[in-house]
């Protein structure tokens, strides 16, 4: 018999038995679906991964840190204290000139105030480079730019959470407490900055805890672009401001002449040096390929190093462990649709047994007979899994609309559950290689029938 007439005949038995060829082929259905839709769920996290990755540079970005330096509440790794080294500005010039880098700018972290009006926000301050804004892939909205290098105004690019840290000066009431944000256009209005936070805070409460007698200057800034997204919507640049860290060096320099800069380092007399120590820097490498050559040269130079490559394999491997675990969650379901595959199959032989064995007395192959009887169980595991994969999408969309919002502020954009389409094949696949293995010894059972006793079988 030919392959098509072989499909035919096995199409033609399942017919027969409508009822049982459902429910079995619904075993498979809830099994493949839940496979798909398990392991969708650490594709999801992958992917954010990917994303978060794209964003903060991609592989070819280094985070290079030496001492301690700066003030603010971004955490680099546990390695502070492995080096004496400050991130000077001749430790930029050092860096660049290492084989391979592309890019090495100056990263100077601290916090501040912004006042607008009754409302007063805490904000994460950083200062860097043009080319490093521009290499980290901050995306901007429509008609914003990056701020200028080495103006005399300080010109912010907002993060889009920024005004989540506004509150009312008098009331003390913020947008955490009333779901309400301040009346301020980030775009349009200018601000005054507070650099000398502490002097600040002791005008305003007036304890003089801190001993400082100095006023906190206010400086006007105005925003050369606010980052793209809602504040529903987390990103990685959500509660920073970013500015050109000449200009920002520059006023710290001249509103803290003669003291020591918040987050400076000083002498045992408690004198500023004459350096400036950065936070860190950002590097850039020119391929993948070398990515571990400059981070360990720059480690042999005495600087702790962070790639995102590092970090991604490091999630990866955990990533792996979620999606294997979730996947034999749902692997449960369908071994249990390949026992009904196996019993389904083996009803069939005891039903069809002087039907076998009329095959056998015409002529037809023990080959064909096994054949006939892997092509059901296939065509059961193919027609469970295609619809499995349907119910699939629709969970997954489903998942997605559900958790949209609590996706968005967790930063993935793109929804916790993701179906690759290799995914969707590669579980089909499986579906029909469980209904064969499954069918294989009701097949091999069969073949094996003695054709006489086939045939008085009642």
């Amino acid at each position: 018999m030919s392959i098509i007439d072989l499909l035919r005949m096995s199409i033609g038995n399942l017919k027969r038995r409508k009822l049982r060829t459902f429910l079995t082929v619904l075993g498979v259905i809830i099994g493949t679906a839940s496979i798909v839709v398990m392991i969708s769920l650490g594709m999801g996290l992958q992917r954010s991964l990917y994303e978060e990755v794209e964003q903060s540079g991609g592989l070819t970005m280094l985070t290079v840190t030496g001492k301690s330096a700066g003030d603010a509440m971004t955490y680099y790794g546990g390695e502070e204290d492995d080096t004496t080294k400050y991130i000077t500005d001749d430790t930029i010039k050092e860096i660049a000139g290492v084989e391979h880098v592309t890019l090495a700018a100056p990263v100077y972290e601290m916090s501040a105030y912004a006042l607008k009006g009754k409302y007063i926000g805490y904000i994460n301050l950083i200062g860097t480079t043009k080319e490093a804004m521009e290499a980290q892939n901050i995306p901007l909205k429509e008609g914003g730019s990056f701020p200028k290098e080495g103006g005399n105004v300080l010109e912010l690019v907002y993060g889009n959470g920024v005004l989540m840290q506004f509150y009312d000066k008098n009331g003390g009431s913020g947008y955490w407490e009333t779901g309400e944000l301040p009346d301020i256009d980030l775009e349009k209005d200018s601000l005054f900055l507070i650099l000398d936070v502490q002097s600040y805070d002791d005008m305003r409460y007036g304890d003089g805890s801190s001993g400082t007698t100095h006023t906190a200057k206010k400086h006007v800034v105005k925003a050369s672009g606010v980052v793209d997204g809602d504040v529903e919507t987390y990103t990685p640049f959500y509660y920073s401001a970013y500015c050109d860290v000449t200009t920002l060096k520059n006023m710290l320099k001249k509103e803290f002449s003669g003291r020591v800069i918040p987050g400076q380092p000083s002498t045992k007399t408690g004198k500023p040096y004459k350096f400036f120590a950065y936070s860190s820097a950002r590097v850039k490498v020119d391929d993948l390929d070398h990515v571990e050559e400059v981070s360990n040269t720059l480690r042999e130079l005495g600087y702790n190093v962070d790639s995102n490559i590092e970090y991604m394999e490091s999630m990866k491997k955990q990533f792996a462990i979620v999606q294997a675990v979730l996947g034999g969650i749902g692997a449960v379901s369908l071994l249990v649709a390949a026992i009904g595959i196996a019993n389904t199959m083996m009803m069939s032989i005891y039903e069809r047994t002087k039907e076998i064995g009329v095959f056998k007395v015409l002529g037809c192959s023990l080959k064909n007979i096994k054949q006939l009887f892997l092509l059901e169980a296939a065509f059961i595991g193919f027609l469970g899994g295609v619809i499995g994969n349907i119910l699939s999408f629709a969970i997954s969309g489903v998942i997605n609309f559900v958790v949209g919002s609590a996706g968005d502020a967790m930063g993935m954009s793109s929804g916790i559950s993701y179906i690759p389409p290799w995914l969707a094949l590669a579980s089909i696949g499986f579906a029909v290689l469980v209904g064969m293995v499954a069918g294989y010894f009701p097949a091999l059972r069969a073949m094996r029938l003695s054709p006489l006793a086939a045939i008085r079988n009642e």
